[in-house]
């Protein structure tokens, strides 16, 4: 057992330093190319300079994302077991989800707005609502969800920590009631979660935050898909 522990921890250090040496190549062949007169973001892991539409990453204990360049980003691509994960960018319109008032009142969001990821630390879905706080976990019942899960099986196949289920039940303008449902990026969730934290004002939040959250909405149903385009719902 002692010997099996050692190996593990052994292949777990060389990962480390793997990592760590593809980190390295990457900071030198950024460092040669980075300008010193302006400030603009950075990559998180190399430093290097980001373009504005730059990929992230997730933490997986901390679930905070961290920006990254292209070519740190593709370290990340497709592996499970990592301390991050890299966040996918396709969006996907769920046309046909079921989620009946009943159901949404039972998960006790107190606004129309929130996004479930399902977390591979914790084991579970989370269940997540914007704010003026920035982002709420909210409690979730495991019955809750699995009764919305059964109605809509696309949902199971969400992406472990980096994807997220983002309903909208404010309804679009002009169609009062309309809901919209995404399998959206994980970062695209947290986005509006800033978003709605930076322009709340008041009460009830103000008209600017309320077009933002119209804006952000017309610009993510601009660049999904429909979920008959892409993998089955």
């Amino acid at each position: 057992m002692e010997n099996v522990t050692a190996m593990r921890q052994e292949q777990a250090a060389d990962e480390a330093r793997s990592f760590e040496q593809a980190f390295s190549v990457v900071r030198q062949f950024r460092g040669a190319r980075r300008p010193a007169s302006r400030a603009m973001e950075r990559c998180e892991l190399c430093s290097s300079e980001l373009q504005p539409d730059h990929p992230h990453l997730v933490e997986l204990v901390s679930h905070q994302l961290v920006c990254a360049c292209d070519a740190c980003a593709m370290l990340f691509d497709g592996r499970e077991k990592s301390k991050y994960k890299r966040v996918p960018r396709r969006i996907e319109c769920l046309s046909d989800f079921a989620l009946s008032d009943g159901q949404w009142e039972s998960l006790c969001i107190p606004i129309e707005l929130a996004f479930f990821v399902r977390s591979s630390i914790e084991g579970r879905t989370i269940a997540l609502y914007p704010s003026p706080a920035g982002a709420v976990e909210s409690s979730l019942t495991l019955g809750a969800w699995d009764t919305i899960a059964e109605c809509n099986p696309r949902v199971r196949l969400l992406q472990w920590d980096v994807e997220g289920l983002l309903v909208n039940r404010v309804g679009r303008p002009g169609t009062p009631g309309s809901a919209e449902y995404y399998i959206a990026p994980i970062d695209e969730c947290y986005k509006l979660a800033g978003l709605i934290r930076c322009h709340w004002k008041g009460l009830s939040g103000g008209t600017e935050v309320w077009a933002e959250v119209s804006n952000f909405f017309d610009r993510l149903r601009a660049a999904s898909v429909r979920d008959s385009e892409g993998r089955d719902a």
